[in-house]
């Protein structure tokens, strides 16, 4: 793919995973001192150019698309859906982000793509060994991505704010200022204080102006990045930390209040652990 595709254009891959292509531009990463509800790992503010269009997932990873790649169903949520609602299409989650790295392969090399993502020098999963789940892995934590792949990856978290926000520039994507107020962010997403206590079937809300859903809360996305400080300077296609002791999550969850969905809001965890508010979505080039 390149980018002579058309900002919103969608596309499926024969997995089902539904994309839609996010054009290259220029935005500014992070939150300015006076959002409400701001954090201080969310500045500065700077400026962050997506030098690349790149395909992102409409949607986060479903249950049932979890369970055709890797044969089973790990989700905390995994009966019981809310009336009306589909269980497979409710987002996978308690998957750590080791687990995604492993999708993110097999779902690749199920396609008949390039995989992403190689762990001393192997990209099958099969090489890998079992994922770890106590402790960090230090060959897991230095997996590299190979160069001119064209297989599924995790987002960076620039590509992932870039594509959150739509255009935007308010805390949330479609204008909403402040979380506290429910009415104004209740159709776009699912929160602490509207979501039950559980996941939701993917797409009942209101999509963003680039026709992603589910961005602001229901699961967390995991990231590629390592967390870090921002630099001052204006950037290209950064990568986030070379090293670190957690990975960032965004966009907020059932589980959270809706401050941590705002576009620019960000959360941490061990790569190794599972939480039954973190999923993921996937990108390809």
């Amino acid at each position: 793919m390149s980018d002579n595709q058309k900002a919103g254009e969608t596309a499926v891959s024969p997995a089902g995973i539904k994309t839609v292509w996010i054009p290259a531009g220029t935005f500014a990463m992070g939150s300015p001192p006076e959002e409400k509800g701001r954090e201080d790992n969310e500045g500065p503010q700077r400026q962050v150019t997506i030098s690349s269009g790149f395909w992102i997932g409409v949607y986060p990873v479903t249950q049932e698309q979890w369970q055709a790649v890797m044969g089973r169903n790990p989700s905390n949520f995994s009966a019981n859906p809310a009336a009306g609602e589909t269980q497979g299409r409710r987002p996978v989650e308690n998957v750590s982000w080791y687990d995604a790295l492993v999708f993110a392969n097999r779902l690749s090399i199920l396609e008949g793509l390039s995989p992403a993502y190689s762990i001393k020098g192997k990209t099958s999963p099969g090489y890998w060994r079992k994922v770890p789940t106590r402790v960090h892995n230090a060959a897991w934590d230095a997996v590299e991505i190979e160069e001119g792949s064209a297989g599924w990856r995790l987002p960076t978290e620039a590509q992932w704010e870039y594509a959150a926000r739509a255009g935007t520039m308010t805390a949330f994507s479609n204008g909403a200022t402040n979380w506290k107020n429910v009415a104004s962010i209740e159709g776009i997403g699912w929160f602490k204080f509207n979501s039950g206590k559980i996941t939701h079937e993917v797409g009942l809300k209101q999509p963003n102006a680039w026709g992603l859903y589910d961005i602001h809360g229901n699961v967390s996305d995991w990231v590629w990045d390592w967390h870090g400080d921002y630099p001052d300077e204006a950037e290209t296609d950064p990568t986030g930390a070379s090293s670190g002791s957690n990975r960032v999550f965004r966009g907020g969850g059932w589980y959270l209040h809706a401050n941590h969905a705002r576009s620019a809001a960000r959360g941490i965890f061990s790569p190794f652990v599972p939480y039954h508010f973190l999923g993921f979505r996937l990108v390809r080039p």
